[in-house]
């Protein structure tokens, strides 16, 4: 995802290396004629003209990579004339061979952009899906900014099994992000049904641990409506938050998600949960009677949310990454930052990159307007 959040702009790179693929077939057939015409003795340097369509059937269509491969034909037959060989059998088994790699650079150049096509519109249905089941987060609700990290572990995959959404109530401002056990998709369909499940409740949920029920209600009846599927079998650690309206203070409820780091005038320190709950989708293994931590949260201050995909990336030693320590190194960098700066040191430290999903959200409270 590539990522959300913070990103550069995507296809700068790619589109420098397509335009100079495009270019190198005419390349090939320039500097072919160059060398075969300055160097002593004539060498027969037109055999490498079977690399011009060979090429352009990496980055040109069907119709122009046959034009280069007639293109190539032509330019061996005028080299042969300037020698004054005329047509040689030599000359028309080469234009064989010419008309050959022309005909094969063809079908590839078909099946490439066949293939092209298909994935243009795969990625548009991703996209799609993206923008609906995980929505951009607003960058302001009420007196909070949100800043949010996003990566999936898959290559080219824009979704994975950590999830987030955060939603302006009546009085308040809710939070929930969460990772679903395990990768692939039926994490994204566990995510899915979680995240449909706190859309429909969070107006209406009277605190968090009621709306920490309904998730797992929620969870529950797909898995009845939908038997065969492995969303019912999975499960998903859970941190909810929410920051009421005129008051200075944050309610956190963790579901077996890693503590939030709360960043403020005397540094950086975990949230600490005195009885957590239990992950979503084991409630019923148990009693599970949630508790609602409350904790100051001022002006200013920042609330660091985050999955396991980042406290848990190892180094090549083993150790675990360093999430608090670089929070306190980053207090005087702008909110705004803290993602791309989050990313770029995560996939250094990483030992292998990044092989597990990111999700992460800062959330800063403003100062009340005079």
């Amino acid at each position: 995802m590539p990522a959300a959040g913070h990103r550069h702009p995507p296809g700068t790179a790619a589109r420098t290396q397509f335009n100079l693929g495009r270019a190198l077939p005419f390349l090939v057939l320039v500097l072919t004629v160059l060398a075969d015409l300055i160097t002593p003795d004539r060498e027969r340097f037109d055999r490498l003209l079977v690399a011009a369509p060979a090429l352009a059937a990496v980055t040109w269509p069907v119709r122009a990579t046959v034009a280069i491969g007639i293109t190539a034909m032509g330019v061996r037959a005028l080299l042969d004339f300037t020698r004054g060989q005329g047509f040689a059998s030599d000359l028309l088994a080469s234009e064989a061979i010419l008309a050959a790699v022309t005909a094969a650079a063809a079908w590839v150049s078909r099946v490439r952009t066949r293939y092209e096509r298909d994935l243009r519109e795969v990625t548009a249905v991703a996209e799609v899906v993206q923008r609906v089941v995980l929505r951009p987060l607003p960058e302001r609700l009420g007196r909070f900014e949100l800043h949010l990290l996003y990566v999936a572990a898959a290559a080219k995959a824009r979704i994975g099994g950590d999830f987030y959404e955060a939603v302006r109530i009546p009085g308040a401002v809710r939070v929930m992000l969460g990772d679903v056990q395990g990768k692939g998709l039926g994490a994204v369909e566990t995510a899915s049904v979680l995240l449909g499940s706190f859309r429909a409740a969070v107006n209406d949920a009277p605190d968090l641990g009621v709306l920490a029920d309904r998730l797992d209600e929620g969870l529950a009846r797909y898995g009845a409506w939908d038997p065969d599927s492995d969303a019912a079998e999975r499960f998903a650690t859970v941190v909810l938050v929410e920051f009421p309206d005129g008051q200075d203070v944050v309610r956190l409820l963790s579901c077996g998600h890693p503590a939030p780091l709360l960043q403020g005038a005397n540094g950086v320190e975990p949230v600490h949960f005195a009885d957590p709950s239990l992950p979503v989708n084991l409630a019923g293994l148990a009693e599970n009677q949630h508790r609602i931590e409350e904790v100051p949260f001022g002006p200013g201050e920042r609330l660091l949310l985050y999955t396991d995909g980042v406290s848990e990336t190892r180094d090549r030693t083993g150790t675990f990454y360093p999430l608090e320590l670089r929070l306190r190194g980053w207090a005087r960098e702008p909110a705004a930052e803290l993602p791309e700066l989050l990313h770029r040191d995560l996939s250094a430290y990483g030992a292998g990159g990044l092989d597990d999903d990111v999700a992460a959200v800062v959330v800063v409270r403003t100062p009340a307007a005079p």
